[in-house]
């Protein structure tokens, strides 16, 4: 009887437990013509990860630079919206691929990561902006 009764509390324990999920971290590889259509969209936050010197020589129209090396890469994406998208880009996708975990394990919910970076988007023919 006291086996019974402990496997039915069991059971109601983990089904009180499995119904309240959080949110999980998704992480999306887009090409920059997906980024291009995202960008349309309100809510969206464009960052790239680059050094302020990369970010001075050409970067996409509405991003902002955090500078994934920089000693306050951490500190400075708690001020993003976790609850807002997120699109990540560097040079070829090598920094913006690290950033995404940290993004991931600082509790952003979804994800996106330029495949190829800034060159693949300048090989599309999509514009850059510059500091003039």
């Amino acid at each position: 009887m006291k086996n019974k009764v402990l496997i039915y509390c069991f059971a109601l324990f983990a089904l009180a437990f499995s119904c309240k999920q959080e949110p999980q971290s998704e992480v999306i590889m887009v090409s920059p013509e997906e980024v291009k259509s995202l960008i349309e969209q309100d809510d969206i936050q464009l960052v790239d990860v680059r050094t302020e010197g990369e970010y001075k020589n050409g970067y996409i129209e509405n991003s902002q630079n955090i500078d994934f090396r920089s000693s306050t890469f951490e500190e400075d994406i708690t001020k993003l919206d976790k609850t807002k998208p997120v699109i990540v880009y560097c040079k070829s996708g090598v920094r913006s691929g690290k950033c995404t975990k940290k993004l991931k394990a600082a509790g952003f919910i979804k994800i996106y990561d330029l495949k190829g970076g800034i060159t693949q988007w300048k090989f599309k023919g999509n514009q850059i902006k510059t500091f003039e």
